[in-house]
């Protein structure tokens, strides 16, 4: 399989569907990215290990046990099955250092792709602020505009009562001294 190749089995969908939002941010698992790095699990956690200082808690993350449980409910299956230990998490700035950590051609191409993917989902993510911002603009300018003919209406609702009362007053039989 040549390297092309691999890059075009690697949909964006694929690694999508491998971030999870855990604590507020956007990360992946630690067995997601090795099966993606084409490694074993416990190599890419032996090789972050051996660089730890390279992931402060920003970057990389041990989930809790409440955690782990919610994830796997939300998958709705276990793809772990039994898993020793509980998965590190990685946030996009921990997945761009697991580059400087696994030095496999595979690895580098793959984590180009993962960081091009967060990029966009960032930029998809403030395109979409901004639609939500416009809406909610014209949201406010249709309120004022439908105050604006709810105004006018009754507006001429009441020339057309006034009217209607004119005309009846003149079409009334009159009463009294008649010239």
């Amino acid at each position: 399989m040549t390297d092309l190749t691999k890059q075009i089995i690697l949909s964006e969908e694929a690694v999508i569907s491998k971030i999870y939002l855990i604590r507020g941010q956007k990360v992946m698992l630690d067995a997601d990215l090795a099966e993606l790095y084409e490694v074993e699990t416990k190599q890419l956690k032996r090789a972050v290990k051996r660089n730890i200082e390279r992931f402060p808690d920003d970057f990389m993350f041990e989930l809790t046990d409440k955690e782990l449980k919610n994830l796997r409910s939300q998958i709705g299956t276990s793809s772990w099955g039994g898993v020793r230990y509980t998965p590190l998490a990685f946030t996009e700035q921990g997945v761009s250092m697991l580059s400087s950590v696994l030095n496999s051609k595979t690895a580098i191409k793959v984590n180009i792709q993962i960081i091009r993917i967060f990029t966009k989902m960032r930029e998809m993510l403030i395109t979409h602020k901004e639609l939500i911002l416009e809406i909610e603009q014209i949201k406010h300018q249709l309120t004022d505009h439908d105050n604006n003919f709810l105004m006018i209406f009754e507006y001429l609702k009441r020339f057309e009562e006034s009217k209607q009362q004119k005309l009846e007053q003149t079409n009334r039989k009159r009463i009294g001294f008649k010239p």
